[in-house]
């Protein structure tokens, strides 16, 4: 018996000068859904319905604001968190 799963790996994060730029792969054998991305544990953006095929790769931008990405050489936890219910984390060094 073979079961499916979601495995998301996060090919990039980094600081392009206004925000932060989070590149990742679904290489999991099931399609997987982003529903929120957290920043230093706080919800940054909600409701997002972005589904990654097998295989696929996206781009999110997260930009400074309230809950979200902190600047001033802070380093800000960015997590990509499915429908499924995992998280995917990745630091990023904000100047």
């Amino acid at each position: 018996v073979f079961t499916r799963f979601e495995k998301i790996e996060i090919q990039a994060a980094y600081w392009d000068g206004d925000e932060v730029v989070v590149i990742a792969k679904n290489s999991g054998s099931s399609p997987a859904v982003i529903d929120m991305i957290l920043v230093n544990g706080l919800p940054c953006m909600t409701g997002l319905t972005d589904q990654l095929s097998i295989g696929q790769v996206f781009q999110w931008t997260v930009t400074p604001g309230t809950n979200c990405v902190r600047t001033g050489g802070v380093t800000n936890e960015i997590a990509l968190h499915t429908t499924s219910g995992k998280t995917y984390p990745v630091a990023v060094l904000v100047p």
